[in-house]
Protein backbone atom coordinates (compact mmCIF):
# COMPACT_ATOMS: atom_id res chain seq x y z
CA UNK A 1 0.00 0.00 0.00
CA UNK A 2 1.41 3.36 -1.29
CA UNK A 3 0.40 6.83 -1.91
CA UNK A 4 1.66 7.93 -5.99
CA UNK A 5 0.07 11.21 -5.57
CA UNK A 6 -1.45 14.25 -3.52
CA UNK A 7 -2.87 17.22 -5.02
CA UNK A 8 -5.32 20.41 -3.77
CA UNK A 9 -8.13 20.54 -6.29
CA UNK A 10 -9.46 23.27 -4.33
CA UNK A 11 -9.31 25.51 -0.78
CA UNK A 12 -8.96 23.09 1.62
CA UNK A 13 -9.75 19.81 -0.30
CA UNK A 14 -6.90 17.54 -1.79
CA UNK A 15 -7.05 14.28 -3.85
CA UNK A 16 -5.03 11.72 -2.79
CA UNK A 17 -4.23 8.70 -5.16
CA UNK A 18 -3.13 5.68 -3.61
CA UNK A 19 -2.29 1.97 -4.35
CA UNK A 20 -2.56 -1.26 -2.77
CA UNK A 21 -0.24 -4.12 -4.02
CA UNK A 22 -1.44 -7.50 -5.51
CA UNK A 23 -0.18 -9.72 -2.38
CA UNK A 24 -1.83 -7.41 -0.15
CA UNK A 25 -5.21 -7.50 -2.19
CA UNK A 26 -5.13 -11.18 -2.36
CA UNK A 27 -4.68 -12.21 0.84
CA UNK A 28 -8.02 -9.91 2.01
CA UNK A 29 -9.86 -11.74 -1.05
CA UNK A 30 -8.89 -15.21 1.08
CA UNK A 31 -10.05 -13.72 4.42
CA UNK A 32 -13.52 -12.33 2.78
CA UNK A 33 -13.82 -15.80 0.98
CA UNK A 34 -12.89 -17.78 4.11
CA UNK A 35 -15.31 -15.39 6.44
CA UNK A 36 -18.41 -15.90 3.36
CA UNK A 37 -18.08 -19.40 2.37
CA UNK A 38 -20.18 -20.06 5.04
CA UNK A 39 -23.49 -18.98 3.38
CA UNK A 40 -22.07 -19.73 0.35
CA UNK A 41 -23.88 -23.21 -1.53
CA UNK A 42 -22.18 -24.74 -4.03
CA UNK A 43 -23.75 -28.40 -5.59
CA UNK A 44 -21.60 -30.93 -5.11
CA UNK A 45 -20.01 -29.17 -2.02
CA UNK A 46 -21.03 -29.73 1.44
CA UNK A 47 -22.10 -25.79 2.88
CA UNK A 48 -19.25 -24.05 4.00
CA UNK A 49 -16.26 -26.46 2.28
CA UNK A 50 -16.49 -25.29 -1.40
CA UNK A 51 -13.14 -23.98 -2.39
CA UNK A 52 -12.18 -20.47 -2.96
CA UNK A 53 -11.37 -21.51 -6.98
CA UNK A 54 -14.76 -22.85 -6.96
CA UNK A 55 -16.45 -19.89 -5.67
CA UNK A 56 -14.46 -17.76 -8.16
CA UNK A 57 -15.40 -19.92 -11.10
CA UNK A 58 -19.05 -20.27 -10.70
CA UNK A 59 -19.51 -16.40 -9.68
CA UNK A 60 -16.61 -14.81 -10.97
CA UNK A 61 -13.56 -14.38 -9.74
CA UNK A 62 -14.53 -10.37 -8.45
CA UNK A 63 -17.13 -11.78 -6.51
CA UNK A 64 -14.95 -10.74 -3.15
CA UNK A 65 -13.56 -7.69 -4.98
CA UNK A 66 -16.03 -5.13 -3.17
CA UNK A 67 -15.88 -6.47 0.67
CA UNK A 68 -12.07 -6.81 0.07
CA UNK A 69 -11.67 -3.19 -1.26
CA UNK A 70 -13.84 -1.72 2.13
CA UNK A 71 -11.85 -3.50 4.27
CA UNK A 72 -8.17 -2.56 3.15
CA UNK A 73 -9.12 1.12 1.54
CA UNK A 74 -9.14 2.75 5.53
CA UNK A 75 -6.13 1.49 6.39
CA UNK A 76 -4.72 2.17 2.92
CA UNK A 77 -5.64 5.98 3.17
CA UNK A 78 -4.47 6.53 6.40
CA UNK A 79 -1.01 5.28 5.55
CA UNK A 80 -1.08 7.60 2.13
CA UNK A 81 -2.38 10.53 3.98
CA UNK A 82 0.83 10.04 6.50
CA UNK A 83 3.51 10.27 4.00
CA UNK A 84 1.32 12.88 2.41
CA UNK A 85 1.89 14.80 5.29
CA UNK A 86 -1.52 16.40 4.97
CA UNK A 87 -3.88 17.67 7.77
CA UNK A 88 -7.05 15.88 7.29
CA UNK A 89 -10.43 17.30 9.02
CA UNK A 90 -12.97 14.50 9.55
CA UNK A 91 -15.55 14.81 6.59
CA UNK A 92 -16.73 12.71 4.03
CA UNK A 93 -14.90 11.09 1.94
CA UNK A 94 -15.48 11.12 -1.94
CA UNK A 95 -14.03 7.17 -2.78
CA UNK A 96 -13.65 6.59 -6.58
CA UNK A 97 -11.60 2.96 -7.60
CA UNK A 98 -9.84 3.63 -10.98
CA UNK A 99 -8.32 0.11 -11.57
CA UNK A 100 -8.79 -2.88 -9.93
CA UNK A 101 -7.60 -6.72 -10.77
CA UNK A 102 -5.99 -9.61 -9.42
CA UNK A 103 -2.79 -7.92 -8.92
CA UNK A 104 -4.31 -4.93 -6.68
CA UNK A 105 -6.33 -1.70 -6.81
CA UNK A 106 -5.80 1.89 -7.51
CA UNK A 107 -8.42 4.23 -5.58
CA UNK A 108 -8.44 8.39 -5.34
CA UNK A 109 -10.00 10.31 -2.04
CA UNK A 110 -11.02 13.51 -1.96
CA UNK A 111 -10.58 14.75 1.57
CA UNK A 112 -10.90 17.92 3.74
CA UNK A 113 -8.19 19.64 4.84
CA UNK A 114 -6.85 21.63 7.89
CA UNK A 115 -6.43 25.22 6.55
CA UNK A 116 -4.07 27.74 6.52
CA UNK A 117 -3.77 29.52 9.37
CA UNK A 118 -2.68 33.30 10.10
CA UNK A 119 -2.65 34.50 13.57
CA UNK A 120 -0.68 38.38 13.91
CA UNK A 121 -0.67 40.69 16.71
CA UNK A 122 -0.85 38.22 19.59
CA UNK A 123 2.09 39.80 21.52
CA UNK A 124 1.28 42.83 24.10
CA UNK A 125 -2.77 42.43 23.81
CA UNK A 126 -4.03 45.04 25.88
CA UNK A 127 -6.15 44.00 28.41
CA UNK A 128 -9.03 46.17 30.77
CA UNK A 129 -8.91 44.34 33.52
CA UNK A 130 -11.83 44.53 36.33
CA UNK A 131 -10.70 45.27 40.46
CA UNK A 132 -9.98 42.40 42.60
CA UNK A 133 -9.24 44.89 45.49
CA UNK A 134 -11.34 43.67 48.50
CA UNK A 135 -12.99 46.76 50.35
CA UNK A 136 -15.01 46.95 53.02
CA UNK A 137 -18.19 47.81 50.61
CA UNK A 138 -17.70 44.37 49.30
CA UNK A 139 -17.32 42.67 52.46
CA UNK A 140 -20.24 44.23 53.58
CA UNK A 141 -22.49 43.32 50.59
CA UNK A 142 -20.96 39.83 51.10
CA UNK A 143 -22.33 39.58 54.81
CA UNK A 144 -25.41 41.31 53.31
CA UNK A 145 -25.39 37.83 51.16
CA UNK A 146 -25.35 35.76 53.80
CA UNK A 147 -28.25 37.63 56.22
CA UNK A 148 -30.04 37.27 53.09
CA UNK A 149 -29.44 33.40 53.03
CA UNK A 150 -30.04 33.24 56.79
CA UNK A 151 -33.40 35.44 56.48
CA UNK A 152 -37.16 33.28 57.37
CA UNK A 153 -40.06 35.17 55.64
CA UNK A 154 -43.23 35.79 57.38
CA UNK A 155 -47.01 37.17 56.64
CA UNK A 156 -47.76 40.67 56.82
CA UNK A 157 -51.16 41.76 57.88
CA UNK A 158 -51.45 45.37 59.35
CA UNK A 159 -49.65 47.54 56.55
CA UNK A 160 -49.72 47.12 53.06
CA UNK A 161 -47.07 46.17 50.55
CA UNK A 162 -43.64 47.86 50.13
CA UNK A 163 -40.51 47.33 48.14
CA UNK A 164 -39.33 43.83 48.52
CA UNK A 165 -42.23 42.55 50.04
CA UNK A 166 -42.97 38.67 48.60
CA UNK A 167 -46.78 39.02 46.97
CA UNK A 168 -49.42 36.51 46.24
CA UNK A 169 -51.40 37.59 43.15
CA UNK A 170 -54.20 36.82 40.96
CA UNK A 171 -53.53 38.67 37.79
CA UNK A 172 -55.45 38.91 33.66
CA UNK A 173 -54.17 41.24 31.31
CA UNK A 174 -56.48 43.05 29.09
CA UNK A 175 -55.50 44.97 25.39
CA UNK A 176 -58.09 46.86 24.10
CA UNK A 177 -60.67 45.28 26.71
CA UNK A 178 -59.53 41.66 25.03
CA UNK A 179 -57.49 39.40 27.25
CA UNK A 180 -54.74 38.22 25.95
CA UNK A 181 -52.89 35.03 25.80
CA UNK A 182 -50.51 34.43 28.73
CA UNK A 183 -51.45 37.21 31.00
CA UNK A 184 -53.42 35.79 33.54
CA UNK A 185 -52.33 33.93 36.68
CA UNK A 186 -53.10 32.69 40.06
CA UNK A 187 -51.60 32.63 43.49
CA UNK A 188 -48.65 33.67 41.52
CA UNK A 189 -45.76 34.87 43.73
CA UNK A 190 -43.92 38.28 42.87
CA UNK A 191 -41.15 39.84 44.81
CA UNK A 192 -41.45 43.32 44.66
CA UNK A 193 -38.35 45.26 43.04
CA UNK A 194 -37.24 42.04 41.24
CA UNK A 195 -37.74 43.56 37.54
CA UNK A 196 -39.32 39.82 36.91
CA UNK A 197 -42.61 41.59 35.15
CA UNK A 198 -42.61 44.34 32.78
CA UNK A 199 -41.46 47.66 34.00
CA UNK A 200 -44.41 49.54 35.43
CA UNK A 201 -45.79 46.02 37.24
CA UNK A 202 -44.31 45.64 40.46
CA UNK A 203 -44.25 49.39 41.52
CA UNK A 204 -47.97 49.82 41.03
CA UNK A 205 -48.46 47.06 43.85
CA UNK A 206 -46.71 48.98 46.08
CA UNK A 207 -49.05 50.76 48.84
CA UNK A 208 -51.66 48.07 48.15
CA UNK A 209 -53.33 45.73 50.76
CA UNK A 210 -54.17 42.04 51.33
CA UNK A 211 -57.91 41.66 49.80
CA UNK A 212 -57.31 44.34 47.33
CA UNK A 213 -58.67 44.01 44.26
CA UNK A 214 -57.57 46.72 41.69
CA UNK A 215 -56.26 47.57 38.06
CA UNK A 216 -53.14 49.26 36.83
CA UNK A 217 -52.09 50.61 33.73
CA UNK A 218 -48.42 49.48 31.94
CA UNK A 219 -46.90 50.20 28.31
CA UNK A 220 -45.47 46.93 26.88
CA UNK A 221 -41.66 47.49 25.80
CA UNK A 222 -40.98 48.23 22.16
CA UNK A 223 -38.59 45.28 22.06
CA UNK A 224 -40.93 43.11 23.59
CA UNK A 225 -40.69 39.22 22.67
CA UNK A 226 -43.83 38.35 22.17
CA UNK A 227 -44.81 40.49 18.97
CA UNK A 228 -48.20 41.31 18.93
CA UNK A 229 -47.86 43.13 22.28
CA UNK A 230 -44.82 45.19 21.97
CA UNK A 231 -45.83 48.72 22.32
CA UNK A 232 -48.89 48.28 23.55
CA UNK A 233 -51.13 49.78 26.05
CA UNK A 234 -52.40 47.08 28.78
CA UNK A 235 -54.46 47.16 32.02
CA UNK A 236 -54.08 44.46 34.57
CA UNK A 237 -56.34 43.48 37.26
CA UNK A 238 -54.89 42.61 40.17
CA UNK A 239 -56.21 41.10 43.56
CA UNK A 240 -53.89 40.57 46.68
CA UNK A 241 -54.13 37.62 48.62
CA UNK A 242 -50.87 37.29 50.48
CA UNK A 243 -48.41 39.75 51.47
CA UNK A 244 -45.13 38.57 53.14
CA UNK A 245 -42.00 40.59 54.40
CA UNK A 246 -38.08 38.96 54.60
CA UNK A 247 -37.01 38.88 58.03
CA UNK A 248 -33.14 39.67 58.26
CA UNK A 249 -30.94 38.68 61.05
CA UNK A 250 -29.43 40.98 63.03
CA UNK A 251 -25.36 41.18 62.41
CA UNK A 252 -24.34 40.11 65.58
CA UNK A 253 -21.34 37.00 67.28
CA UNK A 254 -24.90 34.46 67.49
CA UNK A 255 -25.61 35.34 64.20
CA UNK A 256 -21.50 34.43 63.25
CA UNK A 257 -21.65 31.19 64.88
CA UNK A 258 -24.97 30.33 63.25
CA UNK A 259 -23.18 30.37 59.77
CA UNK A 260 -19.73 29.94 59.92
CA UNK A 261 -18.13 26.34 61.30
CA UNK A 262 -14.79 28.84 62.50
CA UNK A 263 -15.57 32.05 63.52
CA UNK A 264 -16.90 33.13 66.91
CA UNK A 265 -16.59 36.97 66.71
CA UNK A 266 -18.18 39.48 64.27
CA UNK A 267 -13.57 40.59 63.58
CA UNK A 268 -12.89 37.15 63.13
CA UNK A 269 -15.78 36.54 60.64
CA UNK A 270 -15.10 39.86 58.74
CA UNK A 271 -11.83 38.44 58.01
CA UNK A 272 -12.97 35.34 56.56
CA UNK A 273 -14.85 37.00 54.47
CA UNK A 274 -12.07 39.04 53.39
CA UNK A 275 -9.63 35.95 52.76
CA UNK A 276 -12.91 34.12 50.86
CA UNK A 277 -13.82 37.47 48.77
CA UNK A 278 -10.02 37.48 47.80
CA UNK A 279 -9.70 33.87 46.41
CA UNK A 280 -13.16 35.02 44.53
CA UNK A 281 -12.33 37.89 42.94
CA UNK A 282 -8.84 36.92 41.98
CA UNK A 283 -10.31 33.95 40.13
CA UNK A 284 -13.45 36.31 38.81
CA UNK A 285 -10.35 38.47 37.39
CA UNK A 286 -8.45 35.39 35.95
CA UNK A 287 -11.12 34.46 34.28
CA UNK A 288 -12.66 37.59 32.80
CA UNK A 289 -8.97 38.07 31.50
CA UNK A 290 -9.12 34.86 29.83
CA UNK A 291 -12.27 35.40 28.12
CA UNK A 292 -11.45 38.83 26.84
CA UNK A 293 -8.10 37.11 25.23
CA UNK A 294 -9.97 35.05 23.86
CA UNK A 295 -12.29 36.82 21.98
CA UNK A 296 -9.08 38.61 21.54
CA UNK A 297 -7.57 35.85 19.50
CA UNK A 298 -10.65 35.03 18.18
CA UNK A 299 -10.70 38.23 16.41
CA UNK A 300 -7.16 37.75 15.12
CA UNK A 301 -7.31 34.34 13.27
CA UNK A 302 -7.20 34.58 9.72
CA UNK A 303 -8.33 31.15 7.78
CA UNK A 304 -10.74 29.72 5.50
CA UNK A 305 -12.34 26.92 7.77
CA UNK A 306 -13.98 24.14 6.44
CA UNK A 307 -17.63 23.76 7.71
CA UNK A 308 -16.36 20.05 8.89
CA UNK A 309 -15.11 21.77 11.76
CA UNK A 310 -17.86 23.38 13.35
CA UNK A 311 -19.96 20.79 12.57
CA UNK A 312 -17.30 17.84 14.16
CA UNK A 313 -17.45 20.48 17.02
CA UNK A 314 -20.94 20.47 17.62
CA UNK A 315 -20.70 17.16 17.81
CA UNK A 316 -18.57 16.84 20.60
CA UNK A 317 -20.93 19.48 22.29
CA UNK A 318 -23.66 17.60 22.00
CA UNK A 319 -21.96 14.12 23.03
CA UNK A 320 -20.48 16.14 26.06
CA UNK A 321 -24.76 17.25 26.81
CA UNK A 322 -25.56 14.20 26.05
CA UNK A 323 -23.11 12.38 28.98
CA UNK A 324 -24.44 15.50 31.43
CA UNK A 325 -27.82 14.08 30.96
CA UNK A 326 -27.20 10.13 30.84
CA UNK A 327 -25.97 11.14 34.85
CA UNK A 328 -30.02 12.38 35.43
CA UNK A 329 -31.23 9.63 33.44
CA UNK A 330 -32.51 11.45 30.19
CA UNK A 331 -31.06 11.00 26.97
CA UNK A 332 -30.45 13.69 24.04
CA UNK A 333 -32.84 12.57 21.66
CA UNK A 334 -35.61 12.39 24.54
CA UNK A 335 -34.78 16.26 25.55
CA UNK A 336 -34.57 17.30 22.39
CA UNK A 337 -38.72 15.92 21.80
CA UNK A 338 -39.18 18.36 24.81
CA UNK A 339 -37.79 20.96 23.53
CA UNK A 340 -40.15 21.15 20.68
CA UNK A 341 -37.49 21.99 17.93
CA UNK A 342 -36.22 19.49 15.08
CA UNK A 343 -33.10 17.82 15.58
CA UNK A 344 -31.57 20.74 13.09
CA UNK A 345 -32.78 23.52 14.51
CA UNK A 346 -31.49 22.23 18.23
CA UNK A 347 -27.95 21.74 16.75
CA UNK A 348 -28.23 25.40 15.52
CA UNK A 349 -28.37 26.79 19.06
CA UNK A 350 -24.68 24.99 19.03
CA UNK A 351 -23.66 26.84 16.10
CA UNK A 352 -22.52 30.28 17.58
CA UNK A 353 -20.18 28.49 20.13
CA UNK A 354 -19.01 26.48 18.29
CA UNK A 355 -16.88 28.60 15.83
CA UNK A 356 -15.36 30.44 18.62
CA UNK A 357 -14.37 27.50 20.19
CA UNK A 358 -12.75 26.17 17.02
CA UNK A 359 -11.26 29.33 15.84
CA UNK A 360 -9.49 29.91 19.57
CA UNK A 361 -8.47 26.53 19.20
CA UNK A 362 -6.94 27.23 15.74
CA UNK A 363 -5.41 30.16 17.12
CA UNK A 364 -3.62 28.83 19.98
CA UNK A 365 -1.93 26.27 17.96
CA UNK A 366 -0.87 28.27 15.39
CA UNK A 367 0.39 30.58 18.07
CA UNK A 368 2.00 27.35 19.75
CA UNK A 369 3.74 26.66 16.30
CA UNK A 370 5.11 29.90 15.91
CA UNK A 371 6.77 30.67 19.18
CA UNK A 372 8.17 27.31 18.76
CA UNK A 373 6.36 25.98 21.78
CA UNK A 374 7.27 22.75 23.42
CA UNK A 375 5.50 19.53 25.27
CA UNK A 376 8.13 17.19 26.85
CA UNK A 377 7.15 13.08 27.44
CA UNK A 378 7.00 13.60 31.00
CA UNK A 379 4.56 16.56 30.79
CA UNK A 380 2.24 14.31 28.30
CA UNK A 381 2.54 11.24 31.00
CA UNK A 382 1.88 13.35 33.87
CA UNK A 383 -1.35 14.50 32.32
CA UNK A 384 -1.89 10.88 31.53
CA UNK A 385 -1.48 10.50 35.67
CA UNK A 386 -3.84 12.55 36.21
CA UNK A 387 -6.59 12.30 34.23
CA UNK A 388 -6.14 8.42 35.30
CA UNK A 389 -6.32 9.49 38.94
CA UNK A 390 -9.18 11.97 38.08
CA UNK A 391 -11.48 9.12 36.33
CA UNK A 392 -10.30 6.44 39.04
CA UNK A 393 -9.05 4.33 35.76
CA UNK A 394 -5.63 2.47 34.84
CA UNK A 395 -3.59 4.74 33.17
CA UNK A 396 -2.21 2.47 30.40
CA UNK A 397 -6.55 2.09 29.87
CA UNK A 398 -6.39 5.79 29.45
CA UNK A 399 -3.29 5.82 27.01
CA UNK A 400 -5.41 3.32 24.82
CA UNK A 401 -8.60 5.18 24.81
CA UNK A 402 -6.66 8.59 24.19
CA UNK A 403 -4.02 9.69 21.71
CA UNK A 404 -0.77 11.08 22.57
CA UNK A 405 -0.92 13.42 20.60
CA UNK A 406 -4.18 14.86 21.45
CA UNK A 407 -2.13 15.32 24.79
CA UNK A 408 0.84 16.87 23.41
CA UNK A 409 -1.59 19.09 21.67
CA UNK A 410 -3.71 20.01 24.47
CA UNK A 411 -0.82 20.96 26.54
CA UNK A 412 0.70 23.16 23.58
CA UNK A 413 -2.20 25.21 23.49
CA UNK A 414 -2.79 25.77 27.23
CA UNK A 415 0.98 26.70 27.24
CA UNK A 416 0.19 28.80 24.36
CA UNK A 417 -2.84 30.60 25.92
CA UNK A 418 0.10 31.85 29.16
CA UNK A 419 2.27 32.95 26.68
CA UNK A 420 -0.08 35.04 25.65
CA UNK A 421 -1.31 36.31 28.70
CA UNK A 422 2.36 36.61 30.01
CA UNK A 423 2.89 38.84 27.12
CA UNK A 424 -0.49 40.71 27.53
CA UNK A 425 -0.70 44.46 28.81
CA UNK A 426 -3.13 44.80 31.40
CA UNK A 427 -4.42 48.23 32.18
Amino acid sequence: MSLIASNQIEKNRNEVEVSVDGETFKKEITAVYRKQVKKIRIPGFRPGKAPQSVVERMYGKEVFYEDAVKNLYPAALEKAIEESGLRIVPDKIDLDITEISEDGFTFKAVVTTYPEVKVEGYKGIEIETISDEVTDEKIDEEIEKARQRASSIQTVEDRPAKDGDITVIDFEGFVDGEAFEGGKGENYSLTLGSGSFIPGFEEQLIGHSTGEEFSINVTFPEDYQVDELAGEEAEFKITIHEIKERILPEFNEEFVQDVSETCNTIEDYRKEVSENLAEDLKKEKENDIDRKIAERLIEMIEADIPQAMYENKIDDMLKEFDFRLSMQGLDLDTYVKYTGLSAQEFRAQYAEEAEKRVKLRMSLEKIAENEGIEVSDEEIDAKFDEIAASQNMDVEKVKGIIPRIDIKTDLAVTKAMDFVKENAVYK
